[in-house]
Formats: C-alpha cells, sequence, structure tokens
C-alpha cells in the first residue's frame, strides 16, 4: 500500500470511529476499569474490561476527546478481544512504535486494523491522543486504581 492510500485510509478510519465509535459506553460486569487523560489535549477516558480465563472477553470505553483518541480507543476495544494481558503488552508495544516511530513494512499485517495509526508518527503531538486508551486499558488490567496520565 503507498503512503498515500494509508494516509487516505488513516483518514477515512479516524472519522468513521472518532464519529461512530464501537464499544463505546459502560459495561455491565466489567472485572477492571481504570480512567486515562490527556491533559495537553484534554481527552478523558475509562476503560472497563471483563476478563474471563486469563483473557479479555468484553471491552468498552467511554469519554469525550479529538478524533484520534476516539478512534484509536475504538479500534482497539475490537482489536484486544480475546487476548490475554501478555498478548495486550506486546501488541502495546508494537502499535507504540508504530505511532512514534513510523510503520515498519514487517509488521502491518500482523497490526492487522491498527496499522492505519502509522500515520501519527507525522504529529508528535498526537501521539499521547492515540496512546491514551491503552495506557487506561493496561492500568485496568494491572489493577493500577490511579487514573493515568499521559504526561
Amino acid at each position: 500500500m503507498s503512503s498515500s492510500e494509508l494516509t487516505d485510509l488513516y483518514q477515512e478510519v479516524v472519522l468513521d470511529h472518532g464519529k461512530r465509535p464501537r464499544n463505546f459506553g459502560p459495561l455491565e460486569g466489567a472485572t477492571h476499569r481504570a480512567e486515562g487523560l490527556n491533559p495537553l489535549c484534554g481527552d478523558q477516558l475509562t476503560v472497563w474490561a471483563r476478563l474471563e480465563d486469563g483473557a479479555v472477553r468484553e471491552v468498552r470505553f467511554e469519554g469525550s476527546g479529538c478524533a484520534i483518541s476516539k478512534a484509536s480507543a475504538s479500534v482497539m476495544t475490537g482489536v484486544v478481544k480475546g487476548k490475554t494481558r501478555e498478548e495486550i503488552d506486546a501488541l502495546f508495544e508494537r502499535f507504540h512504535k508504530l505511532v512514534t516511530e513510523g510503520p515498519d513494512p514487517g509488521d502491518a499485517e500482523s497490526l492487522g486494523k491498527l496499522a492505519v495509526f502509522g500515520g501519527v508518527h507525522d504529529y508528535p503531538t498526537r501521539v499521547k491522543c492515540a496512546s491514551l486508551a491503552w495506557h487506561a486499558l493496561r492500568a485496568a488490567l494491572s489493577g493500577q486504581g490511579e487514573p493515568v496520565s499521559t504526561e
């Protein structure tokens, strides 16, 4: 996929998921919960997860923020279902590398839908927007009670 095609897809995904986020709203029966805050942009969100047999069976989020923050949370909630904490940590590491260092052709397939966020690399101030939901999810899964901040 060319860089212009990836940019177009990025814009399309951010607009779509930003306007119509998936898995949005509280989660009944959640076993884990954490709040996230990006003071720079004003993004605030809460992530809920229900773990069963060591894997995330359901995950949802709620909050307000920029389109990138909402879109990233929306895509993330779809991608992490069925995964273990270890798999989520490994996926976060690849995602974080993508948004901070840019796309690696070898990672595109393993990142799936998340690969479109490679465009964030071109806007360093947006990295925190794209990674906020991930930080909140990881805090929830680790049992961290304090809200997480991107600062």
